[in-house]
């Protein structure tokens, strides 16, 4: 009886053992089973500016004076204007002195900054046109160690650097399952993403728009422990009392 009983406890162990191999899969990024040393071609991303951006654009020139009225300044005759910002609205437009309303919706900065840059070219000599997005931020909600809302300062982040920006996952996350929320031109795509898998590198998805949202489900071992809740002391007694008969019976 004695050593039917030990046998039957190192099958309980030999089987934890088991199931946390097997669960290791579960937890390593990127896994790979060819050669270690792999060159991939790439994309560089560039965001495109889509209703409610917010743009900040500074236009300069060899004569100075000339640029001003072609930049939105709270009150210009301080010593230091402070520049305004344009909200793309929902035409897709922004309100440019001078010109009016120009198209932004659909296109990158670098591409708008070309067409600002021709425009002006009419009115004045060498202009110089900086454009930079300063509403580019993503969210990150779920299974992270500090979830929350990232600003990203030069527009162009990963899904792994959002993650990193949020501590990266907890132990319960589920890396294989996790759900990226992309919304463009009034359009809501919900794509789930597999960090464990190194295809992850190709995906297009792997670069992050603005406003995107990234939500890593809990495992089973965490939903199961909040729905234990109240019954946690009850749970643990009787495993209390589980050890104390198997104590008796290996005697």
């Amino acid at each position: 009886m004695k050593n039917k009983n030990i046998k039957y406890l190192l099958l309980v162990w030999l089987t934890v053992i088991f199931t946390s191999c097997v669960s290791s899969k579960k937890m390593v990024y990127f896994q790979d089973n060819g050669n270690d040393l792999t060159f991939e071609n790439y994309e560089i991303f560039e965001p495109k500016i889509q209703i409610g951006d917010i743009l900040s654009i500074n236009v300069s020139a060899i004569d100075k004076g000339a640029a001003v009225p072609f930049n939105l300044y709270e009150s210009i005759s301080a010593a230091d204007p402070e520049p305004l910002t344009y909200i793309v609205d929902n035409e897709g437009e922004i309100n440019f002195p001078v010109i009016g309303a120009v198209k932004v919706e659909g296109i990158t900065t670098k591409l708008l900054t070309k067409k600002l840059t021709v425009t002006l070219a009419e009115y004045l000599a060498k202009p110089i046109v900086n454009i930079r997005l300063i509403n580019f931020k993503v969210a990150v909600l779920g299974e992270v160690k500090t979830p929350g809302t990232y600003l990203i300062p030069n527009e162009r982040v990963t899904i792994i650097e959002a993650i990193s920006l949020a501590g990266d996952l907890t132990i319960h996350g589920k890396r294989k399952n996790v759900m990226l929320i992309r919304e463009q031109a009034g359009k809501r795509a919900i794509i789930k993403l597999d960090l464990t898998d190194k295809k992850i590198f190709s995906s297009p998805y792997f670069y992050l728009a603005q406003n995107d949202v990234i939500y890593v489900e809990p495992n089973k071992t965490k939903l199961n422990s909040s729905a234990v809740g109240a019954n946690a002391g009850i749970i643990l007694s009787s495993i209390s009392s589980l050890i104390s008969i198997i104590a008796i019976l290996t005697r």
